[in-house]
């Protein structure tokens, strides 16, 4: 939100008057006071106290840049071009733009919100402010083409070990691309190739969406949840999972890229939600019993004829009701 600064100096819920407020921003005492209000019009509790100033009721979990970078390891600073932003189009489609525009290091978007985040098949992904995690990092690949085979899957373990270093360990993988609690998902995959092969290397871009806090979405079709709700156990914030997974997504694409998908396959496999369950394919073309991943991480299905593989870009599978 435009208030983002503002919010982080109340961020210590203590008492925090007008003027000192507009001096450390460099604003007047109107603009903060307008600020004030259009944080509370967008959900954020704040009490106004007469003669001392404001102070934060509402727990918020802002993003900041350096909260990030300090939680990264040390190995990492000088490998990621790291931006976080306010609002954005999408952080796939900024990272693109990055990407072609010369700019040295791993780019790495993290934005607060999105007004046009996209899933697989061009869904539309909501992105609420101030909830989520919406992050995108631009991959160099050797190998070709054939060598990003399994790249969503890979992708959905780095996630997993991520919520594993904060004792959230029970997440599950929905092929090929999904994250889940139980049967309801709280985070998505969406890879996308950039440009051309050059000099045998492939650019991709990496997009992880996660539900952190969000309580509500009227636009979301499907069974959802978010990390609070499904392990409130946890201590959740933004800044530290952003990190996690960026640490993690840089050390399993350099396996990744060395060994290929196979060494990924029975971490995957043991968080597979469809295993044994009855399937059928989103065109009616595939039906039968799930069966786990092949070595190149395609679906494979347990049918009367035989194991069927089902390639990712080929169909979807759902749980026959």
């Amino acid at each position: 939100m435009k208030s983002s600064s503002l919010l982080s100096l109340l961020e210590d819920r203590r008492i925090h008057s007008g003027e000192s407020l507009a001096q450390t921003l460099g604003i007047s005492r109107t603009a903060v006071w307008k600020q004030i209000r259009k944080a509370q019009a967008e959900g954020v509790e704040i009490r106004t106290i007469r003669g001392q100033g404001y102070q934060l009721i509402s727990t918020l979990d802002l993003l900041a840049s350096d909260r990030i970078r300090k939680a990264l390891p040390e190995r990492l600073h000088n490998v990621i071009a790291l931006d976080v932003l306010d609002t954005v189009d999408s952080t796939n489609a900024e990272v693109a733009r990055r990407l072609t525009s010369g700019l040295k290091g791993m780019p790495v978007v993290v934005a607060d919100s999105q007004t046009a985040g996209r899933g697989r098949r061009g869904r539309q992904w909501v992105s609420p402010q101030g909830e989520n995690l919406y992050l995108s990092l631009g991959l160099s690949v050797r190998g070709g083409f054939s060598a990003l085979d399994g790249m969503s899957l890979v992708l959905g373990v780095a996630v997993s070990r991520a919520l594993s270093t904060f004792g959230a360990a029970d997440a599950g993988l929905k092929w090929p691309n999904d994250l889940f609690y139980g049967d309801r998902k709280f985070g998505g995959i969406l890879v996308e190739i950039q440009g051309e092969l050059q000099d045998g290397e492939v650019q991709v871009i990496a997009g992880i969406g996660i539900n952190v806090h969000m309580k509500q979405a009227e636009m979301v079709d499907q069974p959802w949840i978010s990390l609070a709700e499904a392990r409130p156990d946890v201590v959740w914030t933004r800044n530290a999972l952003a990190a996690a997974i960026v640490s993690e997504v840089v050390e399993i694409i350099a396996q990744f890229e060395r060994q290929g998908f196979a060494p990924f396959r029975d971490e995957w496999q043991a968080r597979d939600i469809f295993f044994s369950k009855d399937l059928v394919a989103r065109d009616g073309g595939v039906e039968g019993r799930g069966a786990g991943i092949d070595a190149a991480g395609n679906y494979q299905v347990d049918t009367p004829e035989g194991l069927v593989p089902v390639r990712a870009g080929d169909i979807s599978l759902r749980v026959r009701s």
